[in-house]
């Protein structure tokens, strides 16, 4: 007669959405890790008999996705291929009555708050001593810092606060002790995240403390790099200019998504500004910090946008020559403010703004990256991809931005270092070069 043999679990752990939902599976990797778990992210050959998958639930794509990638493990529970499966995050957090409905053979739903209940099921335990504990799913050299939770604005298009609750600043000293412990394990570059950069520290110090918090992180050993992503328009912290330009750690680079220029269509959105105050604000970042690249994103098709507003902004966009440029198609979302207006754009109009507008970016970033030509920038390379190493500058995030080729053929390069090239080519968003000696 055989003997049945105990089966060692393994936690494979699947990550959707945006960098803070990254965030949020490293921490949980490093709790599970520290409870002597074996954790795995993203197994390519779904080896983990237990599945956590960690949610999206920002627009109509992001929320099929997370749907179907539910589905995809519940039916390989079904085949018997996974013993368990579990859904975490802002879907789950929005949506678990009809997820529990629809979905009902995963075994268990949590929403964004919930850590601590879904280790419980993990048979871990929640440790409060892991402060920056994480296990890093990003390049060995680069990591997110997620400086705040939750957000406080009234965005009409935005269901954030719905799925991650009020704004809630991290203090100052447990990211200094995070930072610290990256830096240990021999990150370089840190890029802050949070709903709402501008945000920080209200809640904590009565004050708006990004550049506070800015100060004290360049001071941690062995960092190198730290880049802003997510800051609001209205309200922005002007002192963060001066730190950015006294702070050689700090990138000259910021994620200020600014969603529209009309002041009737912000006025809608409820972004607190206008199209002059916008353009004010810009004109500062540009005078204070010449050398910063500017990083938006934009929403076209939005109830109330007409061909003449959209030709606005359009426009503004070709006055303005941002350096990094993103678009997204407007999601009518439940539960929010601009659901109760009419989603009056069709679709089909709403993507030929998207590829309008992208289709001007990618003139306007070729032409700058033309200016580039010639001139030597200091890069951190991320990964070798075929027959190049593949590297950024300072104005370029991972993933989102412009990237910098070296022919591997030719030239050798250690993947997390920082380089001098010198660029001789230049396309609509890569730039080609060559170390110096």
């Amino acid at each position: 007669m055989r003997t049945k043999t105990v089966k060692q679990n393994k936690i494979n752990v699947v990550t959707l959405g945006c960098s803070k939902n990254v965030y949020d599976s490293e921490v949980l990797m490093g709790q599970l890790k520290a409870n002597g778990k074996d954790v795995v992210h993203e197994d390519e050959n779904d080896e983990g008999n237990i599945v956590v998958i960690n949610t999206c639930g920002f627009i109509g794509k992001a929320k099929e996705e997370s749907v179907n990638t539910i589905l995809h493990y519940a039916n390989r529970k079904e085949e018997g291929l996974v013993d368990k499966v579990y859904v975490t995050g802002c879907l789950s957090e929005r949506y678990k009555p009809d997820l529990e409905a629809e979905i009902s053979n995963v075994d268990q739903y949590f929403g964004t708050q919930d850590l601590p209940n879904l280790l419980k099921v993990l048979e871990a335990d929640y440790k409060h001593e892991l402060i920056g504990e994480r296990l890093t799913t990003t390049p060995k050299h680069y990591a997110y810092l997620k400086i705040a939770e939750g957000c406080d604005r009234p965005c009409s298009f935005c269901a954030i606060p719905l799925m991650r609750g009020k704004h809630k600043s991290t203090p100052i000293e447990d990211l200094v002790t995070e930072a610290g412990k990256l830096a240990a394990n021999g990150i370089k570059e840190l890029i802050l995240i949070a709903q709402d950069l501008t945000y920080y520290g209200l809640d904590l110090y009565g004050k708006r403390n990004l550049a506070d918090l800015l100060k004290e992180l360049v001071k941690v050993e062995g960092i190198e790099w730290i880049r802003l992503h997510y800051a609001f328009p209205a309200g922005f912290p002007l002192d963060v200019l001066d730190v950015m330009k006294s702070e050689p750690k700090v990138c000259n680079y910021l994620d200020i998504p600014l969603q529209h220029i009309n002041t009737e269509i912000l006025k809608s959105m409820r972004r607190g500004t206008t199209f002059e105050k916008t353009n004010k604000l810009l004109k500062e970042f540009r005078n204070h910090v010449p050398e910063m690249a500017i990083r938006t994103t934009l929403i076209v098709g939005y109830p109330g946008e007409t061909d003449k507003i959209f030709q606005e902004l359009k426009t503004w966009v070709e006055a303005m020559r941002f350096e990094r440029l993103g678009v997204f198609a407007y999601s009518h979302e439940e539960d929010t403010h601009a659901a109760t207006l009419e989603d009056d754009v069709p679709e089909d109009v709403k993507e030929a703004r998207v590829a309008e507008i992208m289709e001007l970016q990618a003139e306007i970033s070729w032409e700058l990256n033309q200016e580039k030509v010639g001139k030597v920038f200091n890069c951190i390379f991320d990964r070798k991809e075929g027959e190049y190493f593949i590297g950024r500058t300072e104005h370029d995030s991972p993933d989102v931005d412009n990237e910098v080729l070296v022919d591997a053929k030719e030239h050798y390069i250690k993947t997390g270092e920082f380089v001098k090239i010198k660029i001789h080519e230049a396309g609509d968003f890569d730039l080609y070069g060559t170390p110096l000696k």
